[in-house]
């Protein structure tokens, strides 16, 4: 995850350069289900509306849940598939939240409503993200779900409406990057804090429709109009966020930008790339399937470290052989 808004207060106000905390234990991005009411375009996991076999039970979950804590692994982010079709969601985010873990939901918005959000409120998540990936139609094409823009708008506002961190997340192709902006128009009119941008996974379903994938000055672009949003609410001391996922090259784009722009900070921030480090797959990230195994992120079910059925998360993700 590039994190463009730290790298613009950066420019505004440069702190020295400190030592690098690296955290004891890697962020999960932990896949509980792979079933989903959904059958998006770009879905990395291939997810569908049916049962997958021989998925992680709650007691499996618990106890991959206390050698994660003993590891030392601050962050598990709850995802799918849906995550929410789990029967047995509440209680293993309530268990996170109890064991101290930053505990996120990736979720498409659609099965969030009145009957549920007060429960979602109660699991205090420390972050929510919705997937949305253009106005309307666009978004119903892409989800190959007709009324699932309008579901996930309302998710939205159910969430903050409950106090709820609420975050919209925008998985970019050339078949709807000229939206960029107006879901950037879509995030003040909803009042959303945080926008985190996407470049198409090349894996699973993503891998299938790589053809879709935008051309380098499309990307050249969207990277313009999140770096010239993040400065301007960086400049007016707005509590935003963007970030980017699945394309570390953006930090190399980041100094060019900086280099034009504000060439007098091009070595600090060239300083705080090279500690960020980019990429931090099978380093700091980490990935648990619907069925325990392990890899190294999300992009990578096609390589499996170990599965948490049979060897501990912690020796398996210390196994260097």
């Amino acid at each position: 995850m590039f994190r463009i808004s730290q790298f613009m207060h950066e420019i505004l106000t440069p702190k020295p350069l400190g030592p690098k905390r690296n955290p004891p234990g890697p962020v999960v991005i932990w896949n509980l289900i792979r079933r989903c009411n959904l059958t998006c375009k770009h879905c990395y996991s291939i997810s569908a509306d049916t049962d997958f076999p021989n998925e992680l039970s709650t007691e499996q979950v618990y106890g991959v849940m206390d050698d994660l804590k003993q590891f030392g692994v601050p962050v598990l982010i709850l995802s799918g598939g849906e995550p929410l079709l789990r029967p047995d969601i509440f209680d293993i985010a309530r268990r996170s939240k109890e064991m101290g873990f930053y505990t996120a939901l990736s979720t498409n918005g659609t099965l969030i409503d009145e009957s549920n959000i007060d429960r979602i409120a109660d699991m205090g998540f420390d972050y929510l993200g919705i997937s949305i990936d253009g106005i309307a139609e666009t978004h119903d094409k892409f989800r190959r779900k007709e009324g699932a823009f309008e579901a996930s708008i309302k998710a939205l506002r159910l969430c903050h409406d409950k106090g709820i961190k609420v975050g919209l997340r925008f998985t970019m192709t050339q078949d709807n990057a000229e939206e960029l902006p107006k879901l950037l128009e879509l995030m003040d009119d909803e009042k959303i804090d945080k926008f985190y941008f996407s470049h198409l996974n090349y894996a699973g379903r993503g891998n299938k429709n790589r053809k879709d994938d935008t051309h380098f000055k499309t990307t050249r672009w969207a990277m313009d109009q999140l770096f010239e949003r993040a400065m301007a609410d960086a400049r007016a001391g707005r509590d935003t966020e963007f970030v980017t996922g699945n394309n570390d090259a953006d930090g190399v784009y980041l100094l060019h930008w900086v280099e034009k722009h504000y060439p007098d900070q091009a070595e600090h921030i060239r300083a705080k790339l090279e500690q960020w480090g980019g990429n931090s797959s099978g380093v700091n990230i980490s990935n648990i399937d619907n069925q325990g195994r392990v890899h190294p992120d999300t992009m990578w079910w096609h390589y499996d470290l170990g599965n948490v059925k049979e060897r501990p998360f912690s020796e398996i993700w210390q196994d260097t052989s």
